[in-house]
């Protein structure tokens, strides 16, 4: 295969004797690497190298300017908008810098496109005063200032041309106008040098006057990068712009076309891979390389339409790669050490008199955190024991080791929202981090990156008066580390080539293999980040959305048209705005066929094993055994049972092991948080009356003390957490109703004309189960919610923040409770009514649970049911009820204690 730049060199070769008086330019500079490698590779004797430039280093050579960085541009801009006398109202720079990146990049489309300023804004002021056409005659303060700001625009544009010309700076669109008014200039002194345009698709209207004039001058020469077959076809968008330079270009009306190509009718095998997901992507590419040859790896060129590709395509290359060229880097804001930064920066732009505890923890639990900090993890344990949601710096340091007390004093002492001690904080972690993980190179690369970062802020910091606030620090570091990147070096043109969609123009390769090419990626679909409407690019002949499909188009088609071997993967995941739709570009090599390629179309699914669930078990060793006989004499709880009965490996874990769930910060009150509340208020209400009647006075006395008791409760219970505001407020608003509803029921239960005496309250129970089999003692223990007499009926009483219906309550076959969860609250009813019929004898008693989510239905009784449809129930727990829960017991307790059956898990909807 004969790539399109050596077909060049050669032309120049034969065309002219001495290459080395040329100025050859290119679209990048990457592709002027390319050409001078393959220029030396296509001599056979010692020559003088022609003068190699992209086309913005020559338009800074014809404009004497330089391009100035976006950052120093965002600071020069907001000088000259502070110069700006016809913008009454300004912005501070944080709200400028907002928006003002749309509105530059509008200038540099309309310096590019040489389009007349004054015609221009003055279009642009009358259509936006038109937007608001439908106002009032009377017209506000704030409809008066916006339409004066777009009508100040001409002198925005104009203070900032002349304030970077002071300094022979400017913004891409202004160089390359500068260079278009010059260029007369630059053709009276160097009109006798010979230009040559290497490869060049889409021209904005600057290029394309410097290239006609320089053609004009007869010493100059252009070469495009097209196949006569997309040439040919009027509707073909990758040759849109060369058809329309063809027609209109004065030059070309008296000098022929150069002939083209035709590459991309002759042999190609396509495969059009459908991959789930960016990563499926990235491995299959790896198998594909993996069973190439070196030879074809050193003509294969991996093309990433979503450049976020690159760090999981790196993982996945086979060991048969040995080098590797990599045209891209890796944007700094990918690493963990540039994240920490951020967040640090974000915590701190606001400058907190309190830490909210998400911040604090998302620092603490960080990989840096862990080399600055000898033990931020037990900052982070305090933080969730002591559920504290906003913390001060005093109570930071109070949670801290000794030895991490300076450091903290370092990362959350304020910064008084000043951008120099935010950037001398930055500067003296990156040095700590420096001296303490000196031997990674990664990191030192990393770190002197970082640096250079702070470094250029605080000298634009130096500069500017307006980069003083920690948020424009932190806007400002935010947009730096999305565009600056770690960079791979290595040989650029030996081994696989790995590469974006802009980075192939002018290039080659037999073997092409890309990636994402998926619609709304390739094309990128309509942008429109512009302050620009639709109908004024229209009437200014501004390039539109499909213009730039063109440009997309062009790329995507240029590298096929010499290639053999062409993969192209797309993912078919739907995830948010990403639909999963291959591009159009698919769709089109298919519709337009020609005879010599081959297509296949293959979906790429990963290998699923299919594996039976084995259900966990967990034999009986001797430790576990004396583990339970521990439990067992120390006494097993109801809820103990009832999670053996859910799933027996629960109970492993939780009573056996002892395996307690990961505290965390409680930001909102959580069910059993909320329980705890109500019980403990109604243990502080009811505790004193132990063994007296409720009366009115007494009960309404009590809901006087709901508020005050629910305040004192929340502030022991939620520790730290806040309930004065949010959803917290309206869970303490839901416990002061529980409370108020159950002494409202009980007010009403009195006026009825029935008597409640109160016996016990929040009582420990113990009862030992003698079980003769076993040579241990079994107990079992628990604590009741409360003990009453109504009517002069014995209650056991269980209290329930959630929502209990009767049908909770009732059984039909005794040996369903203990091997069915669903009669859970049954089963504990029950070992209440055990427990407590050691102390008071129970016979003709009522067992059940009061629900707070159900009190309409007041006390739900445990029944028994001779029949799952039978309305014949029976409530009164008596000694054959005990008896037979007894029995059930002893069963469900043997089963656990019996050391040849082991933890069994169950299959669970949870």
């Amino acid at each position: 295969m004969r790539t399109f730049l050596e077909e060049t060199i050669e032309s120049l070769l034969k065309e002219y004797e001495d290459i080395s008086q040329l100025t050859l330019i290119l679209p990048s500079k990457r592709a002027g690497g390319f050409l001078k490698h393959h220029l030396r590779t296509a001599t056979n004797r010692t020559i003088f190298s022609p003068h190699i430039i992209s086309i913005e280093e020559f338009v800074e050579e014809l404009s004497d300017l330089r391009i100035i960085d976006a950052s120093h541009l965002l600071f020069k801009s907001y000088q000259a908008y502070q110069q700006t006398d016809s913008i009454s109202e300004k912005e501070d720079f944080d709200s400028f810098s907002s928006w003002i990146q749309t509105l530059l990049n509008d200038f540099s489309e309309i310096d590019r496109y040489l389009i007349d300023t004054e015609s221009f804004f003055s279009y642009l002021g009358s259509i936006k005063s038109m937007e608001l056409w439908n106002v009032k005659s009377e017209q506000t303060e704030l409809i008066q200032n916006y339409i004066s700001f777009w009508e100040s625009l001409p002198e925005f544009y104009t203070n900032l041309k002349e304030l970077l010309l002071q300094d022979k700076l400017g913004y891409q669109g202004m160089v390359y106008r500068k260079a278009s008014e010059d260029l007369e200039h630059y053709i009276l002194n160097h009109g006798h040098k010979q230009h040559v345009f290497i490869g060049f698709n889409a021209l904005n209207n600057a290029e394309q006057h410097i290239i006609q004039e320089l053609l004009e001058t007869g010493n100059s020469k252009i070469y495009w990068d097209m196949d006569i077959h997309f040439f040919n076809d009027p509707q073909h968008s990758a040759s849109r712009f060369l058809r329309a330079y063809k027609k209109n270009w004065k030059y070309y009306s008296s000098n022929p076309f150069p002939a083209l190509p035709n590459n991309y009718q002759r042999e190609k095998n396509f495969r059009f891979a459908e991959v789930q997901k960016n990563t499926g992507q990235a491995k299959y590419v790896g198998q594909l390389i993996k069973e190439m040859t070196s030879e074809e790896i050193a003509n294969t060129a991996i093309v990433l339409a979503d450049e976020t590709l690159l760090v999981p395509l790196l993982y996945s290359l086979p060991p048969n790669i040995d080098t590797v060229n990599i045209t891209m880097g890796v944007s700094l804001r990918s690493f963990p050490t540039t994240q920490f930064f951020n967040s640090l920066l974000y915590t701190h732009q606001s400058d907190p008199e309190t830490f909210y505890y998400k911040d604090l923890i998302r620092l603490m639990t960080h990989p840096v955190a862990s080399v600055l900090l000898c033990s931020p993890e037990h900052i982070v344990s305090e933080i969730s024991s002591k559920n504290l949601t906003h913390i001060t710096l005093e109570k930071l340091l109070s949670l801290a080791e000794s030895m991490d007390r300076e450091i903290l004093m370092v990362l959350f002492d304020s910064w008084q929202d000043r951008a120099n001690t935010a950037l001398e904080t930055c500067l003296n972690i990156i040095q700590q981090l420096h001296e303490k993980t000196a031997s990674h190179k990664i990191d030192k690369v990393l770190y002197f990156q970082l640096h250079t970062i702070f470094k250029k802020i605080r000298s634009l910091s130096d500069q500017y008066a307006h980069l003083k606030s920690v948020k424009t620090v932190y806007s400002l570091f935010s947009e730096l580390i999305a565009t600056t990147t770690l960079d791979f070096k290595g040989d650029a043109f030996t081994g696989l080539q790995i590469m974006g969609v802009l980075e192939t123009r002018v290039l080659d390769f037999e073997h092409v293999i890309m990636t994402s090419v998926n619609e709304g990626v390739l094309p990128s679909g309509k942008s429109n980040a512009s302050f620009i409407t639709y109908d004024l690019k229209a009437e200014f002949g501004l390039p539109m959305y499909y213009e730039k499909d063109a440009i997309y188009t062009y790329h995507f088609y240029r590298l096929l048209q010499r290639a053999k071997n062409i993969t192209l993967l797309y993912n078919n995941f739907t995830d948010g705005i990403n639909t999963g739709e291959r591009s159009r570009f698919l769709l089109q090599l298919e519709v337009e066929k020609q005879p010599h390629h081959q297509i296949k179309q293959e979906v790429i699914t990963p290998k699923i094993q299919l594996h039976s669930k084995t259900l966990k078990q967990i034999e009986k060793t001797t430790d576990v055994m004396e583990r339970i006989q521990e439990i067992a004499i120390n006494g097993f709880s109801p809820s103990s049972l009832t999670s053996y009965i859910r799933n027996p490996i629960d109970f492993y874990q939780q009573k056996v092991l002892g395996i307690k769930e990961l505290e965390e910060v409680e930001e909102t009150v959580d069910y059993n948080t909320l329980g705890t509340i109500v019980h403990d208020t109604l243990q502080v209400f009811y505790e004193p009356l132990e063994g007296s009647f409720l009366t009115l006075e007494l009960l309404h006395q009590l809901k006087e003390k709901v508020e005050t008791e629910i305040t004192v409760q929340f502030k022991k219970t939620f520790k730290g957490g806040t309930f004065l505001i949010g959803k917290n407020l309206i869970i303490f608003e839901v416990a002061k109703r529980y409370v108020q509803n159950l002494i409202d029921m009980e007010i009403g239960e009195l006026k009825a004309g029935n008597s409640i005496k109160i016996l016990k309250i929040e009582s420990d129970l113990r009862i030992e189960i003698p079980i003769p089999q076993l040579d241990f003692p079994v107990n079992l223990r628990g604590k009741v919610d409360r003990v009453d007499e109504y009517n002069g009926v014995l209650r056991i009483i269980d209290y329930k923040t959630g929502s209990v219906t009767q049908g909770d309550l009732e059984i039909v076959d005794w040996e369903s409770l203990n091997t069915d969860y669903k009669y859970s609250k049954a089963f504990q009813v029950l070992a209440y009514a055990l427990m407590m019929d050691g102390e008071l004898n129970v016979h003709e008693a009522n067992a059940g649970i009061i629900s707070f989510k159900n009190l309409k239905n007041g006390f739900l009784k445990f029944a028994t049911k001779p029949s799952s449809h039978s309305r014949t129930k029976n409530y009164e727990i008596n000694a054959e009820v005990l008896q037979r829960f007894k029995n059930e017991l002893r069963k469900l307790i043997m089963e656990i204690c019996d050391d040849e059956k082991p933890f069994i898990e169950k299959e669970t909807d949870t």
